[in-house]
């Protein structure tokens, strides 16, 4: 190599810098550097990241060829590896579940894995063979689409942070368990569960996710939270069982994160955040919460309101807040609660940080005119309000431009933009 194009200066540096650069290489190429010469022959087979993707076999336009090209490169890459594999990554829609994968994990079980993701190609679930419950050095584990049945035996992963299960089948007990057997979880993220029950403990989570369907959640033991985003779906027999419900949704599961820097609530989130008693004042201060996002919150129901208006005067240092309305056509109704505002607002409340406010899918009922109001005459440092209104009721845009431009404004600086269609 070094003849040919001069002084060989890469061959000879240190096997640690050899090894960055060639995990930062498509792991084909990082493989196919053996051909350089004979110092190279081996260079790669000591790497300690594998990433088997879309790259690393020649496409075809047959998948069958596809996989068995593909299972014949990696079973050959682990026999020839030399020394630990810290991360082992599938992301290949050709792939299906076989019993190679199960040898696969075996093998890394045996090699320090510290990082596993398994995202295989639509077909049959894929299940977890037991011996990945032996990796007891797991700092992040992802799983898509698989079957997952923690043993009897199984004390859990000591070392693990990251944890992320996207339609995976596993019983409520079980995840509960796993969570909770994870002392040092950071994040956590569950997508696309139907129907769970779920009781997270963990005290060291900073970081949540969740999307399916809930029939319950409630966070003990969560205090160092800090980022919570969830996407619920509802289906009739969870809304009949939400309307059963007598405990405190809101206190349950946002009770007991006093470090909340963030809350993101997707479809039907306020919706479940309002089921229960009424808390009254809330249990907590959220002093470190800056960025609320609501989606389709319902002015029409008094108690999905009161849900945000306790968030936002219990968040002192609130600096964006951005809000959905749930795009439905107003109703003819009786006469709002108007009054409301005056018996549940704070006389002292004033949002001293809050300086951008979105509202989209806005309607015009009087209850989204009045958090308005509230929000215009309690922001001193106001700097952006942006207000798009609900696409199915043009004829009402001029009645709510009319009113904005009476309402008291706390920021001389405020603008509001409102956006037509």
């Amino acid at each position: 190599m070094g003849d040919f194009w001069g002084p060989d200066l890469i061959s000879d540096l240190p096997q640690s810098i050899i090894e960055s650069i060639l995990v930062r290489l498509p792991i084909r190429d990082a493989v196919r550097t053996s051909i350089f010469s004979s110092k190279w022959r081996y260079k790669w087979n000591s790497i300690t990241k594998i990433v088997v993707d879309e790259k690393c076999v020649p496409p075809s336009n047959d998948r069958t060829i596809n996989e068995k090209s593909l299972l014949k490169f990696v079973n050959q890459l682990l026999f020839l590896h030399q020394g630990p594999i810290h991360k082992f990554q599938i992301t290949n829609s050709d792939l299906q579940s076989c019993p190679e994968i199960d040898q696969w994990i075996l093998f890394l079980s045996r090699n320090d894995l510290k990082e596993l993701v398994l995202e295989l190609g639509e077909g049959e679930w894929f299940r977890i063979p037991s011996c990945l419950f032996n990796c007891q050095k797991l700092i992040r584990l992802e799983l898509f689409r698989c079957e997952l049945e923690p043993p009897l035996t199984f004390k859990g992963f000591m070392c693990l942070k990251t944890l992320i299960l996207h339609q995976v089948l596993i019983s409520p007990e079980a995840i509960e368990t796993l969570i909770s057997s994870c002392p040092l979880l950071e994040s956590l993220s569950l997508s696309y569960f139907d129907s769970l029950a779920l009781t997270i403990h963990a005290p060291k989570l900073r970081s949540l996710y969740l999307e399916g369907e809930f029939r319950d959640l409630c966070l003990e033991d969560t205090p160092l939270l800090v980022d919570i985003s969830v996407a619920m779906y509802m289906t009739d027999d969870i809304a009949e069982h939400f309307e059963q419900s007598s405990s405190c949704n809101f206190t349950r599961f946002l009770g007991g994160v006093p470090n909340l820097e963030r809350l993101a609530g997707h479809i039907y989130f306020t919706k479940y955040l309002s089921i229960g008693n009424d808390p009254g004042k809330l249990p907590v201060t959220y002093r470190n919460l800056e960025t609320v996002e609501l989606y389709q919150v319902s002015f029409e129901d008094m108690k999905e309101i009161l849900v945000v208006l306790r968030l936002i005067t219990s968040s002192p240092n609130l600096k964006e807040l951005q809000i959905s309305g749930s795009s439905n056509i107003p109703t003819a109704t009786d006469a709002p609660d108007l009054d409301f505002w005056s018996k549940e607002c704070p006389s002292d409340c004033t949002l001293k940080q809050l300086k951008v406010v979105k509202l989209t899918d806005m309607c015009g009922v009087p209850h989204e005119m009045e958090l308005i109001k509230f929000l215009l005459a309690n922001s001193p440092v106001l700097e952006t309000m942006s207000i798009v209104p609900c696409m199915y009721v043009m004829e009402s845009q001029l009645k709510m431009l009319i009113e904005l431009v009476r309402f008291r404004r706390a920021s001389a600086r405020a603008e509001i933009v409102f956006v037509r269609d």
